[in-house]
């Protein structure tokens, strides 16, 4: 049984999830019977629904420098990959904690996500993660045929990811594959054809979430150790900052290479190429700002720094809007 949490405006809640915002909406306002399906969707928690968007509007914003025909129908993706990546977070998320179940439960910080505290059960989570899978293939559909391609080959590193914590030690590796697919589906969106600029920019992404997901797994490594799951945050140790510094300029070297793949390649205007680029060096000092301020050992720091991370990718767009108005 859940133990009632006592959000800040003074109401009772009963089954908030431990590491939810205090006072979410989810909890507050959502009917009782939604709420164990929302928390398995993590709408209580948005800062993954971003951490999947945000890669989306990066691919968009550069496939629309790439070519410089920004079109009626970007509104549609941009707008619609923020749907899809609300329902394909939470269908990963549900798929997760389906595969999870046992984990969580002897996990202090996950021992009160729906399944394990006994809020829904596994059929009902099947149920409900299928309804949004269902949901988000339907917005896929609107897109042309590349992309919809595109959208089904995702499904593969999202089936795996939940369970690569137990057979490595860098599971934020496969975390990084799920989550930053949308930078080549909404290049191809827009463009009709993958290139080498959305590859690239999706392998800046994955240096960019194994930066902020170590971060985030320094809250669960000790009780990780316990139950034998692995993660960057036990590999590292130690030398997490160090490792972090790699991360960090892998991330604004290979974002840095994919713009100038999108843009000089179409022989570009130069103040707007040197105005992208801006993008990536802003977010770096973002990145750097975080590591000053991270202490592994304190995991509301490290969730705080976690959360943080929507506006370390939200940098560069502001950049790129810029250049596509020069």
């Amino acid at each position: 049984m859940t133990t009632p949490d006592r959000t800040p405006e003074g109401t009772t809640t009963e089954g908030q999830v431990a590491d939810a915002y205090r006072g979410n909406w989810v909890d507050r306002r959502a009917p009782a019977w939604s709420r164990p399906y929302l928390r398995l969707s993590r709408a209580d928690r948005p800062i993954g629904t971003w951490l999947l968007l945000i890669p989306c509007w990066w691919g968009l914003a550069l496939a629309m420098l790439h070519d410089g025909q920004p079109r009626w129908e970007d509104a549609w993706i941009f707008l619609s990959c923020g749907i899809g990546a609300w329902l394909m977070r939470g269908a990963g998320c549900t798929w997760n904690d389906i595969t999870d179940r046992d984990f969580d439960g002897s996990v202090a910080r996950t021992a009160s996500r729906p399944i394990p505290s006994g809020q829904v059960s596994v059929k009902q989570a099947a149920g409900w993660m299928i309804l949004q899978a269902l949901l988000a293939f339907g917005i896929l559909l609107t897109y042309n045929g590349a992309a919809i391609v595109m959208g089904i080959v995702s499904l593969l590193p999202v089936a795996i990811y939940p369970f690569a914590k137990r057979f490595t030690w860098w599971p934020q590796i496969f975390l990084g594959l799920a989550f930053n697919w949308g930078a080549m589906l909404a290049w191809v969106a827009h463009t009709g054809y993958l290139h080498p600029a959305p590859m690239v920019l999706y392998m800046a992404g994955i240096a960019w979430t194994l930066f902020y997901d170590t971060i985030y797994a320094h809250q669960d490594k000790e009780d990780d150790a316990l139950i034998g799951v692995k993660s960057t945050a036990r590999l590292f140790g130690s030398d997490t900052a160090m490792w972090l510094r790699r991360f960090m300029a892998a991330t604004v070297a290979l974002m840095a290479m994919a713009i100038l793949s999108a843009m000089a390649g179409r022989g570009g205007d130069p103040l707007a190429i040197g105005l992208a680029i801006f993008g990536p060096w802003a977010m770096g000092w973002h990145m750097v700002w975080q590591m000053r301020k991270l202490q592994i050992d304190d995991p509301d720091i490290c969730l705080m720094l976690f959360r943080a991370n929507r506006d370390t990718g939200l940098i560069p767009l502001l950049f790129f809007a810029g250049a596509m108005l020069l």
